[in-house]
């Protein structure tokens, strides 16, 4: 039924933002590891959205940043310490991650607005047929 369209919408932007939330805490725990299972340090992660051709947008891939370099810092001491002495760290600032975080919270506030303001219209359209 095409009343019920716009929740479909709505809960389409919900699920997707809530995948951008976990994306974004996923870089910010991994903001200081110099060693993954792939080898060097983490790389970081964005989602990438799509329209939906019925309305609403879906998820299209979660890439890794490769354009960014990472951040190499001078510690001779470390165990990831390359010849010169130098760390590669993630490429993720976390000042940048907290806007984004931000950003995307207040994002999913919108669409759970959205959602009850459409909740509460299609309460009083059904009330006024009492």
């Amino acid at each position: 039924m095409k009343i019920f369209r716009s929740f479909d919408i709505s809960a389409s932007a919900l699920t997707a933002e809530r995948l951008r939330l976990s994306v974004i805490a996923a870089n910010i725990a991994n903001a200081e590891t110099t060693r993954t299972p792939q080898g060097g340090p983490y790389r970081r992660k964005e989602v990438v959205f799509t329209p939906r051709e019925d309305g609403g947008v879906e998820v299209a891939a979660i890439r890794e940043d490769t354009k960014t370099p990472p951040r190499l810092l001078y510690d001779p001491g470390h165990p990831d310490a390359n010849e010169d002495g130098f760390v590669a760290y993630p490429n993720v600032l976390v000042v940048n991650e907290m806007v984004d975080l931000l950003a995307a919270t207040r994002a999913y506030e919108a669409n759970v607005a959205a959602l009850n303001a459409t909740k509460s219209m299609l309460t009083s359209t059904l009330n006024i047929g009492r």
